[in-house]
């Protein structure tokens, strides 16, 4: 729990610091990269880790993630300009992908399939507290200490977490393999490089240039032409990183497709969310963030007792209900009254924390219970991954309908010059003196009916996530028993 809260809370502290950073180090025009950048190596890598924990085991790869993290964090606190801070805020990505990944792994090797909801349900206490305290501490540290006390608090803590993972994690001692494992090293090359080429493009699309510019089609064609090429090698790879069976068996794919779903429908609220609850309820950012912060409540809640659900009816309907009635979350929110309570948006929020809740931790334990240790890792690896892109994907495709929808709203705009997109609204908001009142109203609409098509977007994703379990998942996932000896 320790070492997954180094990832869980570096992805909330940076963001309300980023004032002073660019102020101290400049870089403005390049500072989203502090969060795409660590997305990216994140992203990527996960496949990477899941198959050396297979490999080798998930101690060491466990131990080097949080070692190469807390390396990536003094470096960060020692940066002297932008570009070596982002630079460095890749190599905390690297390791935070290993944390990720094999925290999940073993979660499932230290427990079996009925103590398991309980183990996840603390893992999402770990984020939930993550998304609550990083802002507040993040905003404390820059405002009253420094900004570089954000990268040196991981010190510690990572600390006591790798001295508690080297003195008390121990796994079984397994048959050695007859031949010497191979690292398939042209394999994750032609991931990391895929992965970092996709990802940029569906970051940087629409933000830095055109969706139909040069280099967004450029980068587009790239990442084809080297998913081709991964595919061609993983084939033909002795120990592929992602080997073929990932998406030959039902249970897997499916559930990649479902959780690819969730990461894209998950976008509607952690990104426009905020923007909706400050420019068209006027709430300020802390209150913003505790409207978002109740899905955090509800949600491990819901994963704690999605056991008793799904002992009775099985994995894939326990999710299919979760999914149908995020779904139908999802779709009240744009019948929300305007300008409306905070309190609706918040209660809209806790129920879909309860629902999806309901609908991942079912199919990550029941997934991980189709495998043994062998395939473990890549197998929580491969689910992960799916849902990262999917975030990605989700970011960029809403990110495109919001601004599309807000540009068509501002054609018969009561004043000239009006800001034309999301990011721009919401800063001109912030200053109401600028605007008339029927000029301020008539952004504050706009802004509503841009959220309120996102979410949309967002129940379309919670429709194809149940299309993947109904039409892919089989009906009973093939569940294995690994011997109580062979557990850490």
């Amino acid at each position: 729990m320790l070492g997954m809260a180094l990832a869980a809370i570096d992805g909330t502290i940076v963001s309300t610091a980023v004032p002073q950073i660019v102020g101290d180090l400049g870089g403005f025009a390049v500072f989203s990269w502090l969060f795409s950048g660590y997305l990216l190596a994140v992203t990527v890598t996960l496949p990477v880790y899941g198959k050396l924990s297979d490999t080798f085991g998930r101690k060491p790869v466990l131990i080097a993630g949080i070692v190469l993290f807390l390396v990536g964090s003094l470096l960060c606190a020692l940066a002297w300009n932008m570009g070596a801070l982002i630079a460095f805020r890749i190599v905390q990505g690297l390791g935070g992908g290993a944390l990720q990944g094999t925290v999940q792994t073993i979660a499932a090797d230290l427990y079996p399939l009925k103590e398991r909801p309980r183990i996840q349900a603390k893992l999402s206490t770990v984020w939930a507290t993550s998304a609550v305290a990083g802002p507040v501490v993040g905003g404390l540290l820059a405002g009253y200490a420094d900004w570089r006390w954000i990268f040196l608090i991981n010190l510690p803590v990572g600390a006591i977490a790798l001295w508690l993972v080297v003195r008390h994690l121990h796994e079984p001692a397994r048959p050695r393999p007859k031949t010497r494992p191979r690292i398939d090293w042209a394999g994750a090359l032609a991931v990391f490089a895929t992965g970092t080429l996709l990802l940029t493009a569906l970051v940087q699309g629409g933000v830095a240039w055109p969706w139909l510019s040069a280099p967004s089609l450029g980068l587009f064609a790239a990442s084809a032409a080297l998913a081709a090429l991964t595919v061609v090698i993983e084939r033909r790879a002795a120990e592929p990183i992602i080997p073929g069976w990932v998406w030959r068996r039902r249970t897997i794919a499916s559930v990649n497709l479902a959780l690819g779903a969730m990461g894209l429908l998950m976008v509607a609220p952690t990104v426009f969310l905020p923007t909706y609850a400050q420019s068209v309820l006027g709430l300020g950012p802390i209150a913003a963030g505790f409207v978002l912060s109740v899905m955090t409540l509800s949600w491990p809640v819901s994963a704690a007792l999605s056991d008793r659900v799904y002992n009775r009816i099985g994995f894939r309907l326990t999710a299919i209900i979760g999914m149908s009635a995020a779904l139908l979350v999802l779709l009240a929110f744009p019948l929300l009254p305007y300008p409306g309570e905070p309190w609706q948006p918040a209660l809209i929020m806790l129920l879909l924390g309860a629902a999806l809740g309901l609908f991942q931790l079912p199919l990550i334990v029941g997934v991980q219970s189709t495998v043994g240790w062998a395939e473990r890792g890549t197998t929580t690896a491969s689910v992960l991954f799916c849902r990262q892109v999917g975030q990605s994907v989700g970011a960029a495709v809403f990110g495109a309908v919001a601004n599309g929808v807000l540009a068509t709203r501002l054609l018969d705009a009561p004043a000239p010059g009006l800001p034309g997109d999301l990011d721009a609204v919401a800063r001109t908001l912030e200053d109401p003196g600028a605007l008339s009142a029927a000029a301020t109203d008539h952004l504050r609409r706009a802004v509503d009916a841009a959220v309120d098509h996102v979410y949309i977007g967002a129940a379309g994703a919670a429709a194809l996530a149940l299309l993947a379990l109904v039409v892919l998942a089989p009906r009973r996932f093939p569940v294995i028993t690994e011997p109580e000896d062979r557990r850490p």
